[in-house]
Parts: structure tokens; sequence; C-alpha cells
């Protein structure tokens, strides 16, 4: 029933939809002549041109309900679906995530307004992790002129982290969260890189920086425990009320 003319991303340039030859039409309009010319053969060669001409009409209406499902529509239908829901999808997006868009109309139209709607839609355009940082707020004061709550600057900061930033259409991503947002709310959309920041390596130790000075002992270096008296070079201090111990002879 479709042909395709070699597009990209599978959609189609406006010429693609042609007869079929292999489509056969369900209702041949031989069937339909008096019975003066369904003996004719010329007649019959005459409107079985016309069936191969009918025979796509027929089965577009036949399975008209996959031409309003985005996992079954063609690629050249799905662009004019999307306007059905008042999207417009990027022309250079594979065909599957075209389709997820549209598929997901109803929800981002359910959420939209909210942090999460946004989110949810920016992160379908861009392919990446999407954080919204909103700086707003509310309260209710009694004094007239009182300040006025939230920071000051941006009310939302749209950040997107993707692999490689240098892909995604700032311009195009810009304009899709201004129409996506409050239109009240003042934004700026970062694009930040997703890729690791690479660790320093420290550098190995060698086995003279390990082991200690061979002229020092094991544990020379470390510092006495609590449970263990300091070690003395003299005979062992007396406290002046005990006589000292005689010596060994």
């Amino acid at each position: 029933m479709i042909q395709l003319n070699g597009s990209r991303n599978g959609a189609l340039d406006g010429h693609g939809r042609a007869a079929v030859g292999s489509l056969v039409s369900p209702l041949p309009l031989g069937r339909f002549l008096p019975a003066l010319y369904q003996e004719d053969d010329f007649a019959q060669r005459w409107t079985s041109g016309l069936d191969d001409v009918l025979a796509p009409i027929f089965s577009s209406l036949d399975n008209f309900d996959a031409y309003l499902d985005p996992g079954l529509t063609p690629a050249d239908f799905l662009d004019w679906l999307a306007t059905w829901m008042g999207l417009v999808a990027d022309e250079t997006w594979p065909v599957e995530r075209r389709r997820a868009f549209v598929s997901s109309a109803s929800d981002l139209y359910r959420m939209r307004g909210t942090a999460r709607g946004l989110a949810a839609h920016v992160q379908i355009f861009s392919g990446g992790e999407v954080e919204v940082v909103e700086h707003g707020g509310c309260a209710w004061s009694q004094t007239n002129g009182a300040a006025l709550p939230g920071a000051a600057g941006f009310d939302m900061v749209v950040r997107v982290q993707v692999a490689d930033p240098s892909t995604l259409d700032a311009a195009r991503l810009d304009a899709l969260v201004a129409a996506a947002k409050p239109a009240h709310l003042t934004h700026r959309v970062e694009v930040v890189s997703a890729a690791p920041t690479p660790r320093r390596r420290r550098a190995p130790t060698t086995a003279a920086e390990a082991a200690p000075p061979a002229d020092e002992p094991p544990g020379a270096n470390e510092p006495p425990r609590a449970d263990e008296p300091p070690a003395t070079d003299g005979p062992p201090a007396t406290d002046g009320d005990s006589p000292p111990a005689p010596e060994a002879t």
C-alpha cells in the first residue's frame, strides 16, 4: 500500500504513495458490469486497470484505525497526526522517537504547565536527563508592600544533561520550553555534558617509600599505647617512701 522513495528517517516526500501491483482489489469493477460486458475481454481488462488504482484506497479504508495509531501509522502520516495534537515533531528525529512523542501527547497535555510535564516534554525532545529548578514561591502578609517571596533572577532553570551538547539544537529547545511552560514565568535553559569528569590517578608508592629504613626497628615511629608505661634507660623510679630494691649480686 505504501512505497518508499528512499527519503530519510522513513518519511515520504509527498510522492511515495502509488499503486502496488501485488495488491488485489476486494471489489473488482468488472463484477458489477452488465452481463453483456462481463463476457467482454476488453471491458474486463480495461476495468482491471482501474482496480489497481482503487485497491490502495480500499485497503486504506479497511485499515483506517491503524492510521490513527502512532505506533502503526506510516511515517509521513505520523507528522500529520501530530498536528492534530498541536505538536510539531522534529524531522531530524528517528521515526521511533517521533512515534513515542505523538503517543505520549495526551499525557503531556494532562501535565501541561507543571514541572513534571515540562521535564517529560524536554526529555522526549533531547533524549537526556532533565532537571527543572524552580525559584518561585508564595506567601501571605498583612503588611502592604511587603517583599515578594522567592529568589531574584529567573523563575525557572531547565538543566539538560546529554552525552554531547553540540548535537542538541539549543534554539529549538528554548522555543519548546517557552511553549510548554506557564506564560508568566521567565526561564533559562542549560545544556551540560553528562560525561563523568576524569579522576586523577595517585602516583604508585615505591618499595623504598613503603619500607622503613634498615637501621630502625619495626614500630620505632609508632606512638606508645595508653596501657604501656613509658620506656626509660635508668633504674626504675621510686615514690620516695619505700626503700629502693636491692641490687642483685
